[in-house]
């Protein structure tokens, strides 16, 4: 931004990929909704290596609007790296991250606004429903949010997603955290801050459809696991316990019978299950481990979190590296 510009005092942060069929509608909802609100704000896209005609769609809008940015990446990076490159490019006060499919209504901002005035630092969204999801999915989503309450070593609030307002100095500690295996939703609970949910109904997308598939969401709620909790490591030591013990009883009784009673013909078919069984014990620990060391080997590589391939908006830098 120009340095004599001032400062907005919302940004407004969307992460998006493949909608270009949303923008126009998009916009068409938020800005007045921004405008209603009497401040100053600015509307940021980060574009996620979109293959469709996102980017062009947005830099029509920005040549016409001065208060539209656009940061588009070299390649899809993901949409919780598009969070945190939104978080490291917004200008406001406040910074408010919503879709673009809207799913999430631009007309909540308002509510999150009088929360964010009324002295609340984040001001987050809770879903009234889910009945946009299928079945499983809602059924799946249920025992994620199970499993981190057992698991994870702090609580994340059920129905609450991305789509939230988050004060300055809650942008600036999520900032300061620059793991490469993120999960946004655990990252913001632990910064801590004060914070209130506001209940809205979730809407059909407007155009196009959902970019998450079930292997994604898989491997989504297996970052948010292992980012906040240890437990799947511990759980396998208990596991060695529990195995070892029987078959450490079991080794004594066939000694003792051995010694009264002779020995038995061996079973084939007993031997071969039991070697199956510990085989496919091993390989699930060591597949549970290799996930922990995985994460260690992303992390200590230090590569860049994103690359900005081009700007867009009245102060737009083109073929920016992004350091993080």
């Amino acid at each position: 931004m120009n340095p004599a510009a001032p400062s907005p005092t919302l940004s407004v942060l969307v992460p998006a990929f493949n909608e270009a069929d949303n923008i126009g509608p998009f916009l068409a909802r938020l800005i007045p909704v921004m405008e209603g609100l009497g401040r100053s704000f600015e509307i940021v896209l980060i574009d996620d290596g979109s293959s469709d005609a996102t980017w062009s769609c947005w830099t029509d809008h920005s040549r016409r609007d001065p208060r539209l940015r656009g940061i588009r990446f070299s390649r899809n990076f993901g949409k919780e790296i598009a969070i945190a490159a939104a978080l490291d490019h917004a200008q406001g006060e406040a910074a408010i991250l919503i879709d673009a499919d809207l799913q999430h209504p631009p007309e909540v901002i308002a509510d999150f606004v009088r929360e964010w005035e009324a002295g609340y630092d984040v001001v987050y969204g809770v879903r009234q429903d889910r009945e946009t999801d299928s079945a499983l999915r809602r059924k799946l989503t249920q025992t994620f949010y199970r499993l981190f309450r057992s698991f994870g070593e702090i609580p994340l609030p059920e129905g609450a997603g991305d789509f939230r307002l988050m004060d300055r100095k809650v942008v600036h500690a999520l900032r300061q955290l620059g793991e490469r295996a993120r999960f946004s939703k655990g990252l913001y609970a632990w910064v801590g801050f004060q914070a209130k949910g506001v209940p809205f109904v979730v809407a059909e997308r407007a155009a196009g459809e959902s970019k998450f598939s079930f292997g994604k969401l898989f491997r989504f709620a297996f970052d948010g696991i292992t980012s906040f909790s240890t437990l799947p490591l511990q759980l396998w030591t208990h596991a060695g316990v529990l195995i070892s013990v029987p078959a450490l009883l079991t080794a004594i009784y066939f000694l003792i019978r051995t010694i009264f009673y002779g020995t038995d013909v061996p079973g084939y078919a007993s031997l071969i299950v039991s070697v199956m069984f510990f085989s496919g014990v091993q390989l699930i620990s060591l597949g549970v481990i290799g996930g922990y060391i995985g994460r260690i080997f992303a992390e200590v590589k230090r590569r860049p979190l994103y690359i900005v391939a081009e700007e867009s908006g009245p102060d737009a830098k083109p073929h920016r590296r992004e350091q993080r």
